[in-house]
């Protein structure tokens, strides 16, 4: 279809995506001038973006104070013991988020379960009042992540899964979901859906439904009918936990995730202590006070230095043409999450196959230290792969058949197998050599024997590569001639290390966006590269470019999309291609063509 047929089937359902009335959309006031900050003073610019993580510890205490995470942890305790699931939705970040929940819970059951077999079990062991034996429920599996997309979406955002409520409920039902099981429907915006998808197949089923999301109920009712339609709904319970405006304009991976991240996680320490029959009471309480610890810790002159140092780091190395190998175990997931959401936010090449010759070299990438990719895969979910791999007949009940073959070809690269292609194992590290130029940066845990990293670390070294090391909990590693960054986690004795998993996010998340703030990406605190992979981000897009051009929303619209087809060839074949907010805004300045404003753009 032409650009102006594409913008005009887009307008007609536009009213369902315009979200420039939503809290998340907004920018936030500490943040404003994010951009000329970070031009001269790297450090001051990373206080600016974990002052606006005290939203986020504001929330948490409100949270806290509400009583309402043991509730939540009752309803869940009672689901597991009646044979019931736990599902986690989401998509996009929330996505990742739902993911990475999954995967803290296998981990921790699966880390007991060992510790239980390297011990005699006695009968006065199983007996034990309280404790759940795991010869009478299997503890590991009773979660389940639900993301748009399926797995394959870890790596890139899949385009269509977003915007149709009928896949969420797809993608939840074929996981058999019954009466027994609880659902957390988890939407930064609470607009989304795919999400909300999730929520009424739950309701469907019986389920105990719970709908976390990080907008006013009274502006999220006035301007999107299917939010309304879901808060409205008695049968489903509300988590709100609006934290105001993201420190990037509408980056919800930023406070909408991090509150979700902190509330879930202490729901699910308290599920986990009842079952481990110990102490629950006063965990909500207990996480506060270590969460504003932590929030503290990030912001004194000490860290903020060092983090700066490796800021600065990353900067140069994308600046020159070259690319970064991250080196993590334990935190694998969680730093797959940064590096992936750097893609769609800031438009920097996706993670490559490693067979893919005409792809752009991705800047930044992970590896693990298992083998090969697929048990790099294991590791990183805690499980099989889960992709969407549905046949024919199943996607025609979804889509019309104006659209199936579109569906169709999407579907078909998005299984397992495509996901194989992503080589994150030390099979896929041959395919990435480093040399000077390029750096490497390796993740370490506190618990973790970290001989992986730091092998990684000294052979990258070897090449000329610049290297850094971010420890959270460790002591800082002397030994090692790299820029290292010592994060002060506070001592807890959570369980699931819920404090340290917040730490990684905010670390990770000031690290990617204070580097691509540095490469010119934002402007004042407005994501001006941002891809317009789905309705709403083609949305905002359209909002951002009338802001910067006076120009209607409806010529925006059409404009931006006579340049998405313009790099779509490349957007599809994961190769680099110019902003299309910054195009649209050149050319509608200067009265340039598409390839006079993309060689504008490049002599910049």
């Amino acid at each position: 279809m032409s650009a102006s047929k594409r913008s005009e089937e887009f307008l007609k359902i536009s009213g369902q995506f315009k979200l420039g009335a939503l809290v998340t959309e907004s920018s936030h006031p500490i943040t404003a001038n994010l951009s000329e900050v970070a031009k001269t003073d790297i450090a001051a610019a990373l206080d600016l973006l974990f002052q606006a993580d005290g939203d986020v510890v504001n929330k948490f205490c409100e949270f806290a104070a509400s009583g309402r995470a043991e509730k939540i942890a009752a309803v869940i305790l009672n689901s597991i013991k009646s044979g019931g699931n736990i599902f986690f939705t989401g998509c996009g970040s929330t996505g990742r988020l739902s993911i990475l929940l999954d995967s803290i819970w296998r981990d921790f059951w699966r880390q007991q379960s060992r510790r239980r077999g390297d011990e005699s079990q006695t009968k006065e062991n199983l007996e034990t009042p309280h404790v759940v034996s795991y010869n009478q429920i299997d503890l590991e599996n009773r979660t389940f992540s639900v993301m748009a997309g399926g797995d394959y979406a870890l790596i890139k955002s899949v385009e269509g899964f977003e915007d149709f409520t009928a896949f969420g409920e797809k993608q939840i039902a074929d996981l058999s979901l019954s009466s027994k099981d609880v659902v957390f429907a988890i939407t930064e915006g609470g607009e989304t859906s795919f999400v909300i998808g999730t929520a009424w197949a739950g309701v469907k089923a019986g389920a105990k439904v719970y709908f976390v999301y990080n907008n006013p109920d009274d502006i999220l009712c006035e301007y999107v009918q299917r939010s309304r339609e879901v808060i409205q709904d008695s049968r489903i319970e509300k988590i709100n936990l609006t934290t105001g405006p993201m420190s990037i304009t509408g980056s919800t991976r930023m406070q909408a995730t991090s509150i979700q991240l902190c509330v879930m996680l202490t729901i699910l320490e308290i599920v986990v202590r009842e079952l481990s029959g110990q102490k629950s009471d006063d965990v909500a309480n207990e996480f506060l006070a270590q969460l504003d610890t932590l929030h503290a810790n990030l912001r004194s002159p000490e860290f903020l230095a060092s983090l700066a140092k490796l800021v600065a780091l990353e900067e140069s190395v994308y600046r020159g043409g070259g690319k970064n190998n991250y080196f993590a175990d334990h935190f694998g997931a969680d730093v797959l999450t940064d590096t992936t959401e750097r893609s769609p936010t800031y438009c920097t090449p996706p993670f490559r196959k490693f067979d893919d010759a005409t792809a752009t070299e991705s800047w930044a990438y992970l590896f693990l230290p298992e083998l090969d990719a697929a048990s790099a895969w294991r590791n990183i979910l805690k499980r099989e792969p889960r992709c969407v791999e549905w046949n024919a007949a199943e996607i025609r009940a979804l889509v019309s058949e104006d659209r199936f073959s579109r569906t169709q070809e999407i579907i078909n690269k998005i299984g397992a197998n495509e996901l194989m292609r992503f080589r994150i194992g030390l099979d896929g590290v041959k395919n990435r050599p480093l040399g000077k130029g390029d750096s490497a940066i390796a993740v370490l845990s506190e618990t973790e024997i970290a001989t992986f990293q730091i092998s990684q670390i000294e052979a990258a070294q070897q090449t000329g590569a610049r290297t850094g090391v971010i420890c959270f909990g460790n002591p800082e590693l002397k030994t090692l001639n790299a820029e290292q960054v010592f994060v002060p986690i506070p001592k807890t004795n959570f369980l699931l290390n819920g404090v340290t998993r917040v730490a990684v996010k905010l670390v990770m998340n000031a690290l990617s966006t204070c580097t691509m703030v540095r490469l010119g990406r934002v402007m004042g605190n407005y994501m001006v590269w941002v891809v317009p992979s789905n309705l709403k981000l083609i949305d905002r897009a359209t909002r951002y470019i009338s802001k910067l051009t006076d120009l209607p929303y409806e010529r925006a619209n059409e404009l931006l999309f006579e340049i998405i087809e313009y790099v779509e060839p490349r957007m599809r074949a994961d190769q680099a291609y110019p902003p299309v907010v910054g195009m649209a805004v050149v050319r509608a300045k200067n009265n340039f063509t598409n390839e006079q404003a993309e060689r504008f753009l490049q002599s910049q």
